[in-house]
């Protein structure tokens, strides 16, 4: 492989970065790396602390980050830091699948493809900084709130208000929906999680039109299509393996949603799994978050994906 350029897959958790970058990473040249910034990341994999969801990062705050990623980047597995904070048995495991992950993209010279929902408000930042090539996951506001709302999945704001970069820049105008949010109210937290997540994203469209933007749905619908036109987008090869793989993670033998216990697993019927939100929401939700994302759900959904 010529281009090493490595890629990182974001867009809000629950959107369909982890198919999207599994599918990705089924060209053999690609090292498959989760969620670095996620808050419970496993310090063998990135050595920097992690404090909030969703993490702002920019030049100003950068260099606390940079050395880590830039270590991620070339296969830099910290073995002492994860063997001290190993707890169980499970965590030995994922050790081992971590090391395997680093130690054979270092012996094969791999690319680095990095799946990160919690670094889509960062992308700015990686496609500067790290040279990623970027892809980011819409889902739509119904799909998102329905998937929390059947998970059980809060969200605490105090993620953003606890950042002040991140406040200053992008969400003053935001703080008193986010401070007044009921805690219980999961509805309302994902439909304002959801608007403000693509707003921003919506945003860079201008500034950085070679970012990937994909909907989960399009790829649902036409997976070989869509996919096959992201892997010529980032340079990767669209192989008769690569096919196989994503026909399997998506055909119609596989469950129409996922179990509870099994919210990573990329097996499913993507064309069932569209319309599921609709028989989790009630019309009276749906209404609510379509007024919770107006402003922003017309640049992603026509009126016609909400009925």
């Amino acid at each position: 492989m010529s281009d090493l350029t490595p890629i990182l897959v974001t867009g809000s958790h629950r959107s369909g970065t982890t198919w999207v970058g599994k599918m990705l990473s089924a060209d053999a040249d690609t090292a498959y790396i989760s969620e670095p910034l996620n808050v419970l990341h496993r310090p063998g994999v990135y050595r920097t602390p992690v404090k909030y969801w969703y993490t702002y990062i920019t030049d100003e705050n950068g260099a606390g980050y940079l050395t880590a990623f830039n270590e991620l980047l070339n296969f830099q597995y910290h073995t002492v830091r994860e063997v001290l904070s190993l707890r169980s048995f499970k965590d030995f495991l994922r050790m081992g699948r971590d090391f395997h992950t680093f130690f054979n993209g270092s012996m094969h010279g791999q690319r680095v493809l990095i799946k990160d929902p919690f670094a889509v408000f960062s992308t700015p930042w990686f496609a500067k900084q790290l040279n990623c090539k970027v892809v980011i996951t819409t889902r739509h506001p119904g799909g998102f709130v329905g998937s929390l709302k059947r998970l059980g999945w809060n969200f605490d704001f105090n993620n953003f208000l606890n950042q002040p970069l991140f406040m200053r820049d992008h969400l003053e105008g935001d703080r008193a929906a986010m401070e007044s949010m009921p805690k219980g109210d999961i509805v309302g937290q994902a439909a304002l999680l959801w608007k403000i997540i693509y707003r921003f994203v919506h945003g860079t469209r201008a500034g950085y039109p070679q970012f990937n933007i994909v909907r989960h749905e399009d790829l649902s619908r036409g997976p070989i299509g869509g996919y096959q036109a992201l892997y010529q987008a980032l340079g990767l090869g669209f192989t008769e393996r690569v096919k196989d793989i994503i026909q399997n993670s998506s055909n119609s033998e596989n469950p129409a949603k996922l179990a509870k216990n099994k919210t990573h697993s990329v097996k499913l019927d993507s064309r069932a799994n569209l319309d599921n939100w609709k028989k989790i929401l009630s019309p009276e939700e749906v209404a609510r978050i379509r007024k919770i994302t107006e402003g922003v759900s017309e640049s992603f959904y026509s009126d016609e994906e909400w009925k």
